[in-house]
Parts: C-alpha cells; sequence; structure tokens
C-alpha cells in the first residue's frame, strides 16, 4: 500500500514539473534602452561620458529592440510622446465616470528580416504606481492620430501613432508596456513614465 501511495506521490511530481516546464515560456522584461547611436560611433572621452548618463531604465524618448516569435521578426520600439489626462477627440467616445483616458504615442520600426503583421494596442499596458495594468482602449484623442488596429509593416517600414488606455481619475500611471504578437510574445519592453 505504502509503495503504491509513494509510486502516484513521483508521479504526480513528476508531472507537476512537466507542467511547470511547459508554462516556463521564458518570457523577459526589457528596459534597457538602445545605446545612443552617436556614441557608439565616437569613441573619444564624449562617448564614455553618455553611457555613464544613459538612463539604467527606459523613460519616455528611449528606444527598446524587442522580438517576435516568428523568426527575423524584431521591431525597435519608441515610446514617442505620452497625454494624460488626454482628452477624447469623440464628443460621444467619453471615459467612464471616475475614469480618464492617458495616451501613448508609439513609434514601432520594423528592424527584422521578416515583415511585421499585427494589432498593436493588443501587445500594450498601462500600470499604475500601486501596480494595477490597463489594457488599451478604443478611442481617438486630440493628441494625434490613433495606431492603425491592422499594422503591417515591410522590413524597414515604421509605424507611427497613439495607444488610448481608460484608468481610474486617481490612478498614478507609472509606466507602459509593449509586446509584439499582440502580447503573447515572450519580450516585453518597458517604459517608466514617471
Amino acid at each position: 500500500m505504502h509503495a503504491r501511495i509513494r509510486t502516484v506521490a513521483v508521479v504526480a511530481a513528476a508531472v507537476g514539473a512537466l507542467t511547470l516546464a511547459a508554462c516556463d515560456t521564458g518570457s523577459t522584461v526589457v528596459d534597457k534602452p538602445k545605446e545612443n547611436a552617436a556614441a557608439q560611433a565616437d569613441s573619444g572621452k564624449d562617448a564614455k561620458k553618455e553611457k555613464s548618463d544613459a538612463p539604467e531604465v527606459a523613460k519616455v524618448g528611449d528606444t527598446l529592440t524587442l522580438e517576435g516569435y516568428e523568426e527575423g521578426s524584431k521591431l525597435d520600439v519608441t515610446v514617442v510622446k505620452v497625454a494624460d489626462p488626454a482628452e477624447s477627440a469623440d464628443e460621444f467616445m467619453e471615459p467612464a465616470s471616475g475614469k480618464r483616458f492617458v495616451g501613448v504615442q508609439f513609434q514601432l520600426v520594423n528592424t527584422g528580416e521578416a515583415a511585421y503583421g499585427d494589432s498593436p494596442s493588443n501587445g500594450a499596458q498601462v500600470a499604475d504606481s500601486e501596480g494595477q495594468q490597463f489594457d488599451a482602449t478604443f478611442g481617438d484623442i486630440t493628441a494625434g492620430p490613433s495606431m492603425a488596429s491592422s499594422l503591417k509593416l515591410k522590413p524597414g517600414a515604421k509605424g507611427l501613432g497613439w495607444i488610448v488606455f481608460e484608468v481610474p481619475e486617481t490612478a498614478k500611471v507609472d509606466t507602459v508596456q509593449f509586446t509584439m504578437d499582440s502580447g503573447f510574445a515572450d519580450k516585453t519592453g518597458e517604459w517608466k513614465l514617471r
């Protein structure tokens, strides 16, 4: 009887370990910006100074390199601007009571060898200082044109547009994240907004 229980326990532990291994996708959060191209080209003292002055984590204006699932799928993603609060461009689309719109302008540059096709807003989230995360919502804001809902970029092409989020009025939006492949790729970019 004890041998049978021990065998069942060993099998259950092995199945549990295999399940955990299968769930571990190797996901990572990238928050170190690309080095300044000018600093890379200059081998003098200024290049060393710029490297030491580089931010430890990505902020507005910084570019992160992300990869998708498909081989050769790669983007340079830049958070260009933030509008907080953002004003609706449509009198009929307003945030719900007690909420506000926050807009983040992204620039996506296809630096890979494969064509990029996705709905970028599906892979974007903001988080407040408490750690609550908010997905993108549909809406146009007065800050500028929205990101295309079905963006297709050949290698070397770029896309620019705003992604809108609806957050509680009292939330202090702290970070924004972007993940390729509608949020399912292994690498997620993260930028500090404060």
